[in-house]
């Protein structure tokens, strides 16, 4: 086992550890954070299922973004639907033999990439022409953009450039899973391309992109419009009545 092959073991290992770790520590913090005030943004349902349907169609379809600017939604459908096919698409690294499913979309998550690719670019855009965008824009939103994009542009090289060894790759992903650790393949971009994703995992709990799973924690999207009906109360103020 030679010593790259060995750091990116240890990269990814540590990768994993601070994604999945983050990740528990950010969603056990929101489940505690009190929401004292019924502030569920109007017109909003006002039954439980009426919640359940409203957050269906925030996460697939992005509805309020749709609804309040639709050159932003374009650009970040393009983005999310195109990763959404990637990342099914490389399911095929991690499972020995994929299911039907996964091999169709194969050739579609190969071209998603540059849907994905061209989301980023207009969303990145934006944060440059657009006065009111551009002067609450801080570094660090600069420098996520520019690592998805990277992420997305080094994969890309490893399909149509490169052309990477995907048995050689697919051997190394499954024997981080099954510890049976296989030599990672040497070529230039895909090692920036996994080195890239590594630095992405360890950062994600941390950044801003934790509204992936904080939008199913934020009181103007869960909370049922019934304040009339359902007295909301704190949990100290809950305790303080039964005193």
């Amino acid at each position: 086992m030679n010593a790259l092959t060995l750091f990116y073991i240890g990269l990814y290992y540590f990768a994993a550890l601070m994604l999945i770790g983050g990740l528990v520590y950010r969603i056990a913090e929101y489940s505690r954070t009190p929401a004292p005030l019924k502030i569920p943004t109007t017109p909003a349902p006002t039954t439980q299922s009426g919640v359940v349907m409203r957050m269906a169609r925030e996460v697939i379809l992005f509805e309020s973004l749709f609804k309040s600017n639709k050159w932003i939604w374009i650009f970040g459908y393009m983005f999310h639907g195109g990763l959404a096919l990637v990342l099914l698409r490389h399911v095929r690294y991690f499972v020995g033999e994929p299911c039907e499913f996964i091999t169709f979309i194969q050739p579609f998550g190969k071209y998603a990439s540059f849907a994905m690719i061209a989301g980023l670019l207009g969303l990145w855009s934006r944060r440059f022409l657009v006065d009111r965008v551009r002067y609450i824009s801080t570094p660090s939103d600069h420098l996520m953009l520019a690592l998805l994009i990277g992420i997305g542009a080094t994969g890309m090289m490893t399909t149509f450039v490169v052309h990477t060894d995907v048995v050689e790759l697919k051997a190394f992903a499954l024997g981080l899973i099954t510890f049976d650790w296989h030599p990672v393949p040497t070529d230039g971009p895909l090692l920036i391309h996994l080195t890239l994703v590594a630095l992405l995992m360890i950062i994600f709990p941390i950044s801003k992109l934790l509204h992936a799973p904080g939008i199913f924690f934020s009181p103007t999207r869960n909370q049922a419009d019934n304040p009339r009906e359902t007295r909301q109360l704190a949990p100290w103020a809950a305790a303080a009545e039964r005193k």
